[in-house]
């Protein structure tokens, strides 16, 4: 039996294509970030050449993973590191603003320091800025891992397919998950526990939008679930906790979920527990 099992498994290691380990692709992306961010760099850089070399470092370093995965024929590894670098300017400059938008809408932020050093939302949008650049070049499987990465490290499933704009806050973050057609404004801000997704559709309308629009400047608040790929949230809109969604709203609207909440008192019998957490 445990002969046969390992024959199966060779079989399988066999036939499988060359694939590179997930931890070479984690530490890339790593280290793109800590280029970008001297917050979060493990070590120091003394000069522009000390720079330049890191890029060109980071460079060569994706022309090496991208060489090692199974690539349509038209992917060229060399040109995609290169387009890749390339828009590493533009993907800072939207993480300064990313940065900005959370220090400034969370009364508990100190400063932007403190946001890009500790804040779990800050790193999903920062590896899903990276994540969208390398969906965006047609890259199979990286960009997944890349999210996923930041799914186990923050609690934050951000499918690198969604197009987010300038300036999303997350708040706290747990629990959210925004899906791969979704499209977010700018100066969006979500709090924790909320879902952009689709509602049900069969496995060969894959390709369709089936996730929803939020426009410029909407607050969603905690535990709030939107489906579905027509439907569009107004801009100025706020939408309350837990409230669920399937049909667009106009701009400006104001949702809120109303709970039914009981409260009753009785007398404690003098034999009850009383604890404290």
């Amino acid at each position: 039996m445990k002969k046969q099992f390992a024959q199966q498994l060779f079989a399988a290691h066999a036939q499988a294509s060359s694939s590179v380990p997930r931890s070479a692709i984690c530490q890339f992306m790593d280290s793109t970030l800590q280029l970008l961010f001297p917050e979060l760099a493990e070590q120091k850089f003394n000069s522009e050449k000390d720079i330049l070399l890191h890029l060109d470092l980071l460079e060569q370093n994706l022309i090496k993973i991208l060489g090692g995965m199974p690539l349509p024929q038209h992917l060229v590894p060399t040109l995609l590191a290169k387009n890749f670098i390339g828009q590493l300017p533009v993907i800072y400059e939207l993480l300064l603003n990313d940065a900005e938008a959370i220090a400034s809408e969370d009364p508990a932020a100190q400063n932007m320091d403190e946001v890009i050093r500790t804040y779990p939302g800050f790193l999903a949008i920062a590896i899903h800025r990276l994540a969208h650049a390398m969906h965006l070049l047609q890259v199979p499987l990286l960009p997944r891992i890349m999210s996923e990465s930041a799914h186990t490290r923050t609690g934050i499933d951000i499918h690198p397919g969604a197009r987010i704009g300038s300036y999303f806050c997350i708040d706290h973050g747990t629990g959210i998950v925004i899906g791969e057609t979704t499209i977010i404004g700018n100066h969006v801000k979500i709090y924790q526990g909320v879902t952009l997704g689709a509602m049900s559709v069969a496995k060969e309308m894959a390709r369709i939008k089936r996730h929803p629009t939020i426009e410029d400047y909407v607050v969603i608040y905690a535990g709030a679930t939107i489906l579905g790929g027509n439907t569009v949230v107004g801009s100025n809109s706020i939408i309350g906790g837990n409230v669920w969604l399937t049909e667009s709203v106009p701009p400006y609207s104001r949702l809120y979920h109303k709970a039914q909440i009981r409260v009753s008192r009785s007398e404690d019998p003098e034999d009850s527990i009383v604890f404290s957490i």
